[in-house]
């Protein structure tokens, strides 16, 4: 039987096998043997780091280098768009009918109206990459449970804990030896979990050791079931102690690294940066005592320490304040080469800031960002040809679609919930639904236009190679499904839209182009004799223009007798 809100729903009834193995939990518990008053386990590490943890890193999320980098993650994350929403319901692989699927979607966009998710999405997605962990109070009216969820409520982390308390076996409570050395012996029996919410926060007394179950009591928080709390964490565990980690705790040591590199940096500048005075005063032969007050009165005859008041805008002197950054006043005695003044060099290598550039980019890689994005070196946004920068970028898309996946299951859980409530559904049904409903995050449209536009033209560059060889080693159906990555949905409809265009006329039917190309051919290879016979034809009309030419030529003359004188 499935509990929800306290309300029981059966399900068949089917009897729940036996096993060794503890039941596991991809979340924190504090796990309850016995009664409500049995003993903890392990309670101090869970409450005591848990709450550490999460403050260290809400400490950390205020560093300006891990703010930009947490921007620009969730920035991913969730793209804002005026005409879409940032995520929405894939129903397309669920075998339901479309009056199921309309409900369903309708119920989806509900949720995200409760909880404000077009406007609150950026602050959700960064509190829960920040905490690791997100809660949710589902409100719903007790007397009118068909009614659904009415509101969602954001619950702090710092103010709730899960707790799993263990149903003992009566069988085996009863007669423990009658099962020793069957499955029944390890058999971890019946597991009720719920929450305890303390308004206060377990920041107090509750992060101190517990040595009993009373500190979860109704004196000390409100119990509340867990089917009435939708969480999702981060899905980064510590074994060894059992409990939930934020996607900042690998970044821990890598931002004191840089903190201490930066402020050493800067101690460093202070103290080496000016350049120092070395005055060299000749004292003669006067005795120790007497040398040391003469080079006394000659440092405060010429020392001025004047500073200048910025809140005031006085100038006061400090004599009597001392600093690193003085000049250094030294005896010298009688033989020597007199009173001299040198100066000391500042500091030459002050420019160096490969180390700092180091920690940096091993702050981001800890923060799976690419450095690139980041850094100035690479300002303008490009793709470009090389695989160096498509692949960090294809692996920070791939971190981002995990961090997507694993967030949806809040939206599964809510889901789940406000179907049965609403009896869109029946609990048993919900099993074989969940996998086949997915969420669709709205993507950044600049980026996700350039890398298809790369990729388009990469496929057609292959098919202008390829293209030689059709009907020879590759058929025109195999270049399109398997070059062009055309599905079966895309192929039907681009044959449509191609049948369409050559009966409007416009464009030519690839049957005409192919038999005037093959004229084309055929006049290609019959041109010599074609050349020849023009050629012949040429001096043929010739001849004949030129007997025509002698045809019309006037008769000549006769010649006309000579006379005899």
């Amino acid at each position: 039987m499935s509990q929800l809100f306290g309300f029981l729903i059966k399900d068949g009834g089917k009897d729940r096998g036996q096993s060794p193995v503890p039941p596991n939990s991809d979340d924190s518990v504090a796990t309850v043997a016995g009664g409500y008053f049995g003993t903890y386990v392990d309670v101090e590490g869970v409450s005591k780091n848990e709450y550490e943890l999460l403050k260290r890193y809400r400490d950390m999320s205020l560093h300006p280098e891990v703010d930009t980098a947490i921007d620009e993650i969730v920035n991913e994350f969730v793209v804002s768009d005026a005409d879409d929403a940032p995520v929405e319901i894939e129903l397309s692989n669920l075998q339901m009918g479309a009056t199921v699927k309309k409900k369903i979607r309708d119920e989806f966009d509900h949720i995200l109206k409760m909880l404000n998710f077009d406007k609150n999405a950026h602050q959700i997605i960064r509190n829960w990459y920040v905490d690791g962990r997100v809660y949710y109070h589902k409100v719903i009216d007790l007397e009118n449970p068909k009614a659904g969820i009415l509101e969602l409520r954001n619950i702090d982390a710092l103010k709730i804990r899960k707790v799993r308390q263990k149903v003992v076996n009566p069988e085996v409570a009863a007669n423990p030896q009658a099962v020793k050395g069957t499955a029944l012996q390890y058999d971890w029996g019946d597991y009720v979990e719920y929450y305890i919410y303390q308004p206060k926060g377990f920041s107090g007394s509750m992060s101190l050791p517990h040595n009993s179950a009373s500190d979860f009591s109704t004196n000390n928080g409100i119990k509340i079931a867990s089917d009435a709390i939708a969480t999702v964490n981060s899905g980064v565990m510590d074994l060894n102690k059992k409990y939930s980690l934020s996607f900042l705790h690998k970044a821990i040591k890598s931002l004191n690294q840089l903190r201490m590199i930066e402020d050493s940096l800067v101690i460093y500048r202070l103290s080496r940066a000016p350049e120092r005075r070395i005055f060299y005063i000749d004292v003669g032969n006067l005795p120790k005592v007497k040398a040391e007050q003469y080079l006394r009165d000659v440092m405060a005859r010429y020392r001025n320490k004047l500073v200048y008041d910025a809140s005031t805008g006085e100038i006061r002197d400090d004599k009597k304040h001392m600093s690193m950054l003085e000049d250094f006043w030294l005896p010298r005695r009688e033989g020597g080469r007199g009173t001299e003044i040198s100066t000391l060099p500042g500091g030459q290598n002050l420019g160096e800031l490969k180390d700092v550039e180091y920690f940096k980019k091993k702050l981001y890689n800890s923060l799976n960002l690419p450095p690139s994005r980041l850094t100035d070196d690479n300002k303008a946004f490009n793709l470009g040809k090389s695989t160096e920068i498509l692949r960090d970028e294809l692996k920070f898309s791939k971190f981002i679609g995990r961090l997507r996946k694993r967030f949806s299951r809040l939206f599964h859980d809510i889901l789940k919930t406000q179907l049965i409530l609403k009896g869109v559904i029946a609990p048993e049904d919900w099993d074989d639904m969940e996998e086949h409903i997915q969420y669709d995050f709205l993507f950044d449209n600049h980026f996700n236009e350039l890398k298809q536009q790369e990729m388009m033209m990469q496929r057609v560059t292959l098919v202008t190679q390829m293209d030689p060889f059709v009907g020879k080693y590759f058929s025109t159906e195999y270049i399109r499904r398997q070059v062009l990555m055309q599905t079966e949905k895309e192929y039907k409809e681009i044959d449509k839209q191609m049948k369409s265009d050559i009966d409007s006329g416009m464009v030519i039917d690839p049957v005409d182009v192919t038999s005037m190309d093959m004229m084309d051919r055929q006049n290609a290879a019959f041109q010599p004799e074609l050349d020849a016979q023009a050629a012949d034809d040429s001096a043929a009309r010739e001849l004949e223009k030129a007997k025509e030419m002698e045809k019309l030529k006037p008769a000549p003359a006769p010649a006309k007798p000579k006379s005899d004188k």
